[in-house]
């Protein structure tokens, strides 16, 4: 029989580490370029991000305090969400830098920031592939309580997509094993990349 570990939150995981994030993963990175009021450019990659609808396309990801990106976007009403890809993990992580507001982290991490076509905000001109997102909401997370906590969630509807076209097939497929991803795999320095060397294939049943 296995024998499992078992913990309540809310009592504490009696662990090194905090298993949550190694558990829930590898997550897709949500790097998220926005801009202020004034023209400010920020760009800043967020752990907890994912797709969670497709008709309309829908994006979220939580931050966890009131921050730079979050403010932008509530004041400009638009974000692009960035491909994360192993050429641009370096980048990805200096983007992650606490830098002052109004200071730029496309120039800390070296990057480009490309003009939009739909969204004040740029894109990562070095991306394979950029989602620019229009706000549909904002909500403060709260807990099983009914407290709320410091922990916000975006919602952004996609309406305008930019993909390199080296990575679209000649069946007119994104070929995300070739752009590979990086993802957020656990632990504070814990990544992971895929290639076509993790692909395989599963058809959904019908019946």
């Amino acid at each position: 029989m296995t024998a499992f570990y078992f913990y309540e939150p809310a009592a504490g995981h009696g662990l090194a580490h905090d298993p949550f994030k190694a558990i829930v993963g590898p997550r897709p990175i949500g790097w998220v370029s926005t801009v202020d009021a004034e023209g400010r450019t920020n760009l800043a990659p967020y752990s907890f991000f994912n797709a969670i609808a497709d008709t309309p396309p829908l994006l979220a990801f939580s931050s966890s305090g009131w921050k730079d990106s979050v403010a932008n976007i509530e004041a400009t009403r638009g974000f692009v969400w960035n491909f994360a890809s192993r050429p641009l993990a370096e980048a990805m992580n200096a983007s992650a830098a606490p830098l002052a507001h109004g200071e730029s982290e496309f120039v800390r991490a070296g990057l480009t920031p490309a003009p939009s076509c739909l969204v004040a905000a740029p894109r990562v001109a070095e991306s394979p592939a950029s989602l620019e997102c229009r706000l549909v909401d904002i909500h403060r997370l709260r807990d099983v309580d009914g407290a709320a906590i410091d922990n916000w969630l975006v919602i952004g509807q996609v309406v305008g997509v930019h993909i390199d076209r080296a990575l679209l097939t000649e069946d007119g497929l994104f070929d995300t094993f070739a752009a590979q991803p990086i993802l957020r795999a656990g632990y504070r320095a814990d990544y992971a990349s895929i290639g076509p060397e993790a692909k395989f294939a599963m058809v959904r049943p019908t019946a």
